[in-house]
């Protein structure tokens, strides 16, 4: 019988939150934005769950989220630190944070050994997008480089209250990504969404521009190929201050490399997120008006 797993990157410091956002409570009744993308997971068909965390507060998060899944679904932790790279490369001394999603996806090579999906622990994705990607996910060949993703409509992913980073997502006529490239400063300026360029000038995108929220689907190869591309980058990159390694970035290299096929599933789900503590007040609304109207129970895992 295959079993898939859900990995949650949840390493992040949220500097423009203001706070570890991935353990904030949304609802009156405790809940995180990662519960529920737990909770839709188990209900898709996930087992397991590995979280991505830093060991800075792997204590706290874990006495937030084992009594509540005990039982539920089989849990792991992994930790992404700034020191877990390759021994023999120099790093800035002034730099503080570890090497992006990529890296923070490395980390789970020792405990991920079946088809796997990936997402953002302060995304909230809808329960469609899980159930669609599992079922994606049961086709892959778990010996191919081949991969899927639930891709957003950019106009459905912004925050009002500042930019955003996502990745800008090329599709084929046969629903195949053809291209992924990380835009890492958009905004809404107006009734117009701007992207800053790499000279920082402003590029109107279309507000039906597919994007990646970070929900990918993988066989365990991919982390094959992460491991040698990350080699690849610390010998390019390893000295630079704010350098980072995406997990899009990696994708795109199989692709051009014509290893594997990327197929791209759609969701029309309104995104909800906490980039920022004024986006707090909206995620809540949304919870709240979703519990009543049954979509989830009040209390998820009485």
């Amino acid at each position: 019988m295959n079993t898939y797993t859900l990995v949650v990157l949840a390493a992040g410091m949220g500097s423009r939150y203001g706070g570890l956002k991935q353990m904030d409570t949304m609802s009156d009744e405790g809940d995180t934005i990662i519960d529920f993308s737990i909770y839709d997971a188990i209900e898709a068909g996930f087992k397991k769950v590995v979280f991505i965390v830093r060991e800075d507060f792997i204590d706290q998060f874990k006495a937030i989220f084992d009594k509540k899944l005990a039982g539920k679904i089989e849990v792991a932790y992994v930790c992404q630190e700034i020191h877990k790279i390759p021994s023999g490369y120099p790093i800035h001394p002034e730099r503080t944070k570890p090497w992006g999603t990529g890296h923070a996806l490395l980390m789970t090579k020792d405990v991920v050994n079946d088809n796997f999906i990936v997402i953002n622990g302060d995304d909230f994705y809808s329960r469609q997008a899980f159930k669609s990607i599992i079922r994606e996910l049961s086709d892959l060949d778990k010996n191919s480089y081949n991969m899927c993703m639930v891709g957003y409509s950019l106009d459905k992913t912004i925050s009002d209250n500042g930019y955003v980073s996502r990745g800008q997502c090329y599709v084929n006529e046969n629903h195949e990504l053809t291209d992924v490239i990380e835009r890492t400063h958009i905004e809404k300026i107006g009734d117009d969404i701007i992207r800053k360029d790499d000279e920082g000038n402003s590029v109107i995108m279309n507000n039906d521009t597919i994007v990646s929220m970070n929900f990918w689907g993988f066989t365990p190869k991919f982390l094959e190929v992460l491991e040698q591309d990350f080699e690849v980058f610390m010998k390019e990159r390893s000295t630079e201050l704010k350098s980072e390694f995406f997990i899009p970035t990696v994708v795109s290299n199989v692709i051009h490399a014509n290893k594997g096929v990327v197929k791209v599933l759609t969701s029309d789900a309104k995104w909800y997120g906490v980039t920022y503590t004024e986006d707090k007040p909206v995620v809540t609304k949304a919870i709240t008006e979703l519990k009543q109207k049954g979509v989830y129970p009040k209390y998820l895992w009485d």
